[in-house]
Parts: structure tokens; C-alpha cells; sequence
């Protein structure tokens, strides 16, 4: 009788899902695998990455690239997220995401999800409103979380996004929100930064969420986490203000 194969996975526990949380909304691109139409053979790419609010990923691809093709054809894709580092890439934090993909129409929510992804990569503004690109965003169906050596978790899709219920007024007030600290309140953006344990730079706040704040500067993203997170949209300010405190 031959042995049972030996189940490598570990109970997800709250530290599992904020690595997987941090792991996509950190990341600045994920290999994006789709499916090729002509003989479904599977294809790799590389795409630039951004989250909606609650913490879907989101890219945006030309209709002249063969991953827009192979999309249209079939939205079942998957995406691979987490950056080597330095020494062995396999020591390092990675997660891949199976799912599907589904191209935006124009409209609120895709320039609510617009101004998202230009805080992570304003160079994309020379391109975004080009008729050829277009923002597709991404539901996991499943999920594998290799959190380094000897630490591999399955959290369900749910786990990995953040409940909107009762923030559709963050989502409204998120782009304003975000101007009003970079222009009037540079200062405490620095002082998140530094507080994170990040270095000096010139940091930006990119976007808010129920849970917690994404800073940039240049290349570089810091994740910052409201503890506890906000109960309500009206909790925002309360919450900035104790970061500053730390």
C-alpha cells in the first residue's frame, strides 16, 4: 500500500492573510498567464499591476499585445505575484492567483480604478486613454500562497480581498482624499513612510482602503496597516491622524 501523499499545506491564520493581502498590493506587475485560442496551449507575459479598493488586481494591456487576444478568447487566466529579492527567488514570498479576467467599459468605475493605477505607474498617462488599451480586472478563484520555506497556505478568495460593504462612500471620496495629502499634508506622509520602517524618500500616498494605505516613491510601494481597520468611511480621518502618532 503505498502512503498517503503528505498535505504540505498549513492552516491560514490572520499573519497568512495579511502576507497575501500585502503580496498584491504591493506588487508593480505579475506574470499574467493566459490561454492561448489556437491549440489552448498556455502562455506567459508580464503585465503592470494596481488594486481596486478592494484589493482586486488590476492591469492594463494594448489590443495589439497576445495576451488582450487570448483574453478576449478565454477570460480564465492566472496571475503570479511577488519579487525574488536577493539570493534564492524560491526563499522569497510569492502567491499565484487562478481566475478570471474581465475587460472595463468605460465609466465610474474604471476611472475611479484609472486614478488608482496612475499613482502606481504615472507613465502610464501617456498611454492609458489610447483606443488600443483597455483595464481588465482580475477575481481569484484560487489561491496559493508560498510564504517562503515550509510555509505554503491555500486562503480562499475571500480571504484576499477586503469587504466593501458600507464603504461606497471611501470609494467616492478616495481620489480627494488622497490629493489633499499629498498637497496639504506631505509631512505625515513622510512621517507613515518612516514610521513603516521605509527609508527617507519622496513618498506619496496612492491609494486608501478600509484596511490600510499604499505610499509610493518612484519604484518603491509601502504597505501601511490601520490597526484596527476603519468600521466606517468616517473613521478615515481618526485613523490618519494616530499614523502620524506613531
Amino acid at each position: 500500500m503505498t502512503d498517503k501523499k503528505k498535505d504540505v499545506l498549513q492552516p491560514v491564520d490572520d499573519d497568512a492573510r495579511r502576507q497575501a493581502k500585502a503580496l498584491v498590493r504591493t506588487a508593480r506587475h505579475a506574470a499574467l498567464g493566459t490561454i492561448d485560442p489556437i491549440d489552448g496551449s498556455p502562455a506567459a507575459s508580464r503585465v503592470s499591476l494596481a488594486t481596486a479598493m478592494d484589493g482586486s488586481p488590476v492591469f492594463l494591456i494594448s489590443r495589439l499585445s497576445g495576451h488582450f487576444t487570448n483574453l478576449e478568447a478565454d477570460g480564465r487566466c492566472s496571475l503570479l505575484v511577488g519579487e525574488p529579492g536577493k539570493g534564492d527567488p524560491l526563499a522569497h514570498p510569492r502567491m499565484t492567483l487562478i481566475g478570471r479576467a474581465v475587460k472595463l467599459a468605460p465609466g465610474e468605475t474604471r476611472d475611479r480604478l484609472k486614478a488608482r493605477y496612475l499613482m502606481r505607474h504615472p507613465k502610464a498617462s501617456l498611454y492609458v486613454d489610447f483606443p488600443d488599451f483597455a483595464f481588465w480586472r482580475f477575481t481569484p478563484i484560487r489561491v496559493s500562497l508560498n510564504g517562503g520555506f515550509g510555509r505554503a497556505f491555500a486562503p480562499a478568495p475571500a480571504e484576499l480581498l477586503t469587504s466593501m460593504h458600507g464603504f461606497e462612500a471611501l470609494e467616492e471620496s478616495e481620489a480627494g482624499a488622497v490629493e489633499h495629502m499629498n498637497s496639504d499634508h506631505a509631512d505625515a506622509v513622510q512621517r507613515y513612510a518612516l514610521a513603516a520602517g521605509r527609508p527617507a524618500a519622496r513618498w506619496q500616498l496612492a491609494c486608501i482602503d478600509p484596511e490600510g494605505l499604499d505610499l509610493v516613491a518612484g519604484d518603491d510601494v509601502a504597505r501601511i496597516w490601520f490597526d484596527p481597520p476603519l468600521a466606517t468611511p468616517a473613521d478615515l480621518r481618526t485613523a490618519l491622524v494616530a499614523l502620524a502618532r506613531r
